[in-house]
């Protein structure tokens, strides 16, 4: 059975996670991490803090403090964030000597193959600074969907977007002063030359709808030049002769970055590895995973892969697992404007099991979702609190009375139970939402079994019980710890006896 790779893109250093962040790739990729170990499989996640995207730049400077203090701060914030919602990291990749010399040495690789390309790109130009403006620097209408909002990657729409092609451009941090445009010499990835690798790449892979119709707009035209080199003095120095004082486009770090955060979660497990991405080889035996959201698809799925293929001799990721914005109110959330909640604030007030089964619930797999506290609390208690604490409730009776039969009925259930679970885990069609559905559904069910026990009836009960604490176990990490002296799946379904065990109560949400 080969490596279940899982890659969350890093987010910018710029702030904290709120929920917004949780809800999409990072509890997806981490529920998908536990269920793979839980049956069986060597699985590694990686994630990390994306140090030189220039939002670091900006947001600093509004906050009135050093850039490279807040993206520290944010990084300390955010593993402990990820701790705190029980997102379990192998990999947490963030800016040093070693990452910096595996981009050095992943480009230095595309430049020495002549993959690499010269071109004369117009930038919106700030003269009382003498500055060219891109990404968080420049704000304006997005040229494909009207949207506004930054240069580089459109966060409506998800296309690429130069800074010299924005509508009505203004410089975000100096917005009153009119600006120019000035041409400067790049480097970039011709993308298009790769283009019927990449559409046999797309054809054969899985996409959710919101991909699909990326990829699809994406592919209707030629594909743009992409900047692997930028003319500002924030990010990794390029050392490319060409382009004297440029750096590295913090977009395009994301593929030696995703080897890196490998390596760094391969080794917490004890791997000794001959070079950071020995296990992206083609022969590694490895399986790469992304969960991300669709705003990141455009750099990692479309020129990620045309780079992959480009420098041959790794493996393509085989699905990128995609998701929508997730909602405060019906309103995005905005740290800007105070409209956010975080994960750690959140669960100062709520039990973690209870908000990783709601953000399940409540995933934007593929629309737009939202969050309210009001149905935090209502969800909570009549989908998962009070049914499971009736249960546990009623499997405490049978306690000291084993060992207990179970019945052939009851194993053949246990089995279509795993079953059901799996449809929503396995991958290519992992899925959040269904995952919870299931969680949900079998419990109600149990609930009415254990309304109506009787002394034939409580080792089925007890045994589906502890089946159903497996395949939950993923998500519900508390209840199962404190239920299970492990969590394997399928566990004992085909067990024809069963010894009650005292069970914990889930704690409800503070109102």
């Amino acid at each position: 059975m080969n490596r279940l790779v899982v890659i969350s893109p890093a987010p910018t250093a710029n702030g904290d996670l709120h929920l917004g962040h949780l809800a999409g790739p990072f509890l997806a990729a981490d529920v998908c991490t536990r269920y793979a170990r839980a049956a069986g499989r060597e699985a590694l996640y990686g994630t990390g803090m994306h140090f030189t995207q220039n939002y670091i730049v900006t947001a600093a400077e509004r906050l009135g403090v050093a850039p490279e203090e807040l993206r520290e701060r944010s990084a300390e914030q955010v593993r402990q964030t990820l701790t705190t919602v029980g997102i379990e990291v192998d990999g947490f990749g963030c800016i040093g000597d070693r990452f910096t010399k595996l981009v050095m040495d992943f480009y230095d690789r595309l430049h020495a193959m002549g993959r690499l390309e010269l071109r004369t790109v117009r930038f919106p130009y700030l003269p009382s600074t003498g500055e060219y403006l891109m990404d968080a620097y420049v704000t304006g209408g997005c040229p494909f969907c009207l949207a506004d909002g930054y240069a580089g990657i459109c966060e409506s729409c998800g296309l690429p977007v130069a800074p010299g092609d924005l509508i009505g451009p203004r410089s975000t941090l100096r917005p009153d002063e009119p600006l120019d445009y000035r041409e400067a010499d790049i480097l970039v990835f011709p993308v298009e030359r790769y283009r019927a690798e990449l559409e046999a790449y797309f054809a054969r892979i899985p996409m959710r709808p919101g991909m699909a119709q990326l990829v699809e707009s994406a592919l209707a035209g030629p594909l743009p030049d992409f900047p692997i080199t930028q003319p500002t003095s924030w990010g990794i120095p390029a050392p490319f002769p060409e382009v004297p004082g440029q750096v590295i486009y913090p977009h395009m770090e994301g593929m030696p970055w995703s080897m890196f955060t490998t390596a760094l979660a391969a080794e917490k497990h004890g791997a000794v590895l001959a070079a950071d991405d020995e296990l992206w080889h083609a022969d590694s035996g490895s399986t790469v995973v992304y969960f991300l959201g669709l705003d990141a698809t455009y750099p990692f799925a479309v020129v990620g892969t045309a780079m992959l293929t480009a420098i041959g001799g790794h493996v393509l990721p085989a699905q990128y697992i995609t998701n929508e914005f997730y909602e405060l109110a019906n309103e995005k959330f905005s740290t800007s404007r105070g409209h956010v909640v975080s994960g750690r604030e959140l669960a100062a007030e709520v039990p973690r099991d209870l908000i990783r089964f709601h953000l399940c619930a409540t995933s934007p797999e593929y629309q737009r979702t939202d969050f309210t506290h009001e149905a935090l609390l209502r969800v909570s208690e009549t989908r998962l609190t009070g049914p499971w604490n009736r249960v546990a409730a009623a499997v405490d009776e049978w306690v000291d009375r084993g060992p207990l039969a179970v019945s052939e009925d009851a194993r053949r259930t246990a089995v279509r139970m795993t079953e059901r679970f799996a449809d929503g885990y396995e991958l290519p069609r992992f899925s959040l939402t269904a995952v919870a559905s299931t969680l949900a559904e079998q419990l109600g069910r149990l609930d009415r079994l254990a309304a109506a026990v009787t002394a034939e009836t409580a080792g089925d009960l007890c045994h589906q019980v502890d089946v159903f604490l497996r395949c939950a176990a993923p998500i519900l990490i508390d209840l199962a710890a404190g239920a299970l002296s492990d969590t394997t799946l399928p566990g004992p379904v085909d067990a024809d006896t069963v010894i009650p065990k005292r069970l914990p109560r889930l704690a409800g949400a503070v109102g």
